[in-house]
């Protein structure tokens, strides 16, 4: 090849890069922060080795038309980034061929990379050589799927299609407005006579961007009615050495005005360095106990423990305000955290029952370890990460670098599952929960409910999110509490509902109503499905 034609091929190569406009990349950044962020993180480092980096990603790099089917029709199977192996599922992203050329471009010159522009032509042509043949077929695979068979006694239906990703579904109490929670930030209210949802905020409205790692993940309603939200946002810029933070906020409505909530305002706000394992869970969980407290859980900003080792952020394990739940008083006029239990790896969910004693259910590590259920006590210390389930705390397991134990500091052991079900036997108890099962919202079971959930937490699972031998979670659990005569705990569990589509959050709306949140549609991880909003569902008593 003549040197003019060397010259003439690199500045058709150039030309073609230049296609990626501002546009295009603003396209892609949104995109990939709702699509791939929580598992490829911020800066596409992903979470070795679970997760692969985006970030100079030779995989991607060398066959665009695989890169594109990854999208379009989910991937599986063990993979090679930058040198190290992978092997787990990924499902297809819902996207159509403009947004998939869009994030893919996004990616393909963020952080490093230096991939030419994608066009909505070449994903086409890839998108015809995969599993489903255009967009419309991969919509039409990821539609609700049916509704499993209630209890014997019981009645379930779908109440409303959800119009995002949400997250939290929340009352007052019985006969009260029902709220719903996008992860966006939106808010709706759910009507359910016209089985529906209506916008009542939009994030803008509280006066924040969105950009930049943004999610809402908490809220709860207060005696008055009023709305309480969580926030949080990776805050920092990638033109300075600053660290990296998060930043939790909690947002109120103001007074009442025609019956509904007004106005969503700042109440608190903290911050702390962003998780650089590049775990961070955030602050989520919130609820007003009995004693009108509100209780919040601080999920922790490490896998394990783990030491960061990125740049921009903090190399330590946890802060004094992570891995732990808060205890707040609402009238405070300068509201403060105060830690009531430590060890807490992620909280998700927590309950009181009729004794106003308080549970929690706790997400586990990528390590194969139960997911746990702890009986909270102020003060006490619940393992995490030194401490996993019954095991003793040792260190270097189940990690090497899981840390070794503080001198002094005891550890208050998980509840006991004698099952039948969530992976619990009378011989051989689990404490708690299938490893990887990721409990999530729950509620207590009063005297008002039918003898078949009477007396129990009711938990919902959302599924494992990393491949299994077998598919874990997706239900909605019944857990009927026992305590043994020296103070500790253990719990018969049963399955009420399976499968579900990704359950997040459960309320009680009176009578033994109740109310289930699914995050998305798929009922399995197997399937490799791509995920749309989900819906909203009421097991009821029948005749009711």
């Amino acid at each position: 090849m003549r040197i003019h034609e060397i010259i003439a091929a690199l500045l058709c190569t150039l030309a073609t890069f230049a296609l990626a406009d501002d546009a295009q990349m603003q396209r892609g950044a949104v995109l990939y922060q709702t699509k791939c962020l929580m598992c490829h993180q911020v800066s596409g480092q992903g979470v070795p080795p679970l997760y692969p980096p985006l970030a100079g990603s030779d995989w991607m790099a060398e066959d665009r038309a695989r890169t594109i089917k990854a999208l379009c029709e989910g991937l599986g199977g063990p993979i090679t980034v930058k040198g190290q192996h992978y092997n787990n599922a990924m499902p297809a992203q819902i996207m159509d061929d403009a947004q998939v050329a869009d994030v893919l471009t996004y990616v393909g010159q963020s952080w490093g990379n230096a991939m030419a522009a994608f066009t909505v032509a070449e994903v086409a042509e890839a998108r015809r050589k995969s599993r489903y043949k255009t967009y419309d077929e991969l919509l039409a695979a990821t539609a609700y799927q049916p509704l499993p068979k209630a209890p014997e006694g019981w009645v379930l239906r779908e109440v409303a299609q959800l119009p995002e990703m949400s997250v939290r579904v929340v009352s007052r109490g019985p006969g009260q407005p029902v709220y719903v929670l996008a992860q966006s930030g939106c808010i709706y209210r759910l009507d359910v006579a016209n089985k529906a949802v209506f916008q009542i905020f939009r994030p803008d409205e509280y006066g924040i961007s969105t950009q930049g790692g943004f999610g809402a993940t908490g809220m709860a309603v207060d005696a008055d009615g009023r709305l309480w939200v969580v926030t949080n946002q990776r805050l920092g810029s990638d033109k300075d050495d600053s660290m990296w933070m998060c930043s939790v906020v909690i947002w109120r409505s103001g007074e009442m005005v025609d019956g509904g909530p007004v106005k969503m305002q700042p109440w608190f706000r903290t911050s702390y360095p962003q998780g650089g394992g590049p775990y961070n869970h955030g602050v989520s969980h919130m609820a007003f106990g009995p004693d009108g407290m509100l209780y919040l859980n601080s999920g922790a900003r490490t896998d394990g423990g783990e030491i960061g080792k990125l740049p921009k952020y903090h190399a330590g394990g946890e802060v004094d305000i992570t891995a732990c739940l808060w205890r707040m008083d609402p009238k405070a006029g300068q509201p403060k955290i105060e830690v009531i239990a430590r060890g807490i790896r992620n909280a998700f969910g927590f309950a009181w029952d009729e004794h106003a004693r308080l549970f929690a259910v706790n997400n586990g590590p990528d390590a194969d370890q139960p997911e746990e259920m702890d009986f909270i006590q102020v003060g006490k210390h619940y393992g995490f990460p030194y401490q996993y389930g019954n095991a003793p705390a040792t260190e270097g397991a189940p990690y090497k670098h899981t840390p070794k134990a503080p001198e002094g500091i005891g550890f208050t052991m998980p509840v006991a599952n004698l099952g039948p079900a969530a992976g619990g036997k009378p011989d051989a108890p689990c404490f708690t929960f299938d490893p990887h099962s990721c409990p999530g919202g729950m509620i207590w079971c009063g005297a008002e409910f039918p003898p078949l959930l009477r007396d129990s937490f009711l938990i919902t699972r959302f599924g494992n999110l990393i491949d299994c031998p077998e598919d874990v979670g997706f239900d909605l659990l019944s857990a009927k509490m026992e305590q043994k005569p020296a103070g500790t705990w253990q719990t018969r569990v049963s399955t009420v509902l399976a499968p579900l589509g990704r359950p997040l959050d459960v309320l009680h709306t009176g009578s033994g109503h109740v109310l289930i949140l699914e995050y998305t549609r798929p009922v399995n991880q197997k399937g490799n499905l791509g995920w749309l909003p989900g819906r909203i569902l009421e097991l009821a008593p029948a005749g009711q």
